[in-house]
């Protein structure tokens, strides 16, 4: 499921609502934006039984290059992450 079709779902499960697909697209767009911009801050968000998004930090490696098999140094990094809560987990394994 891409974006469009995942506005399309949340704004046909929200028909009896009266909501718009124009205002799910505005809705979904604030809430990407506010995790992104919380997580690059190094704030945790969680929504309790769907997960939790925060930052990782990587300490700097040594990886080996596949062709070559030359040692490469990778700088430390930081990258998001995503934790499914308990609740978004038991739907999955049902």
């Amino acid at each position: 499921m891409n974006k469009t079709e995942l506005i399309d779902a949340v704004a046909a499960a929200s028909k009896d609502a009266g909501i718009k697909k124009t205002d799910v697209a505005t809705i979904l767009d604030s809430l990407t934006n506010v995790i992104q911009d919380e997580v690059a801050k190094g704030e945790k968000i969680q929504i309790t039984g769907f997960g939790s998004f925060e930052r990782k930090e990587r300490g700097a490696r040594v990886v080996k290059n596949p062709r070559t098999g030359e040692d490469i140094n990778v700088g430390p990094s930081k990258s998001p992450s995503f934790s499914a809560g308990s609740v978004f987990k038991e739907k999955v394994n049902k």
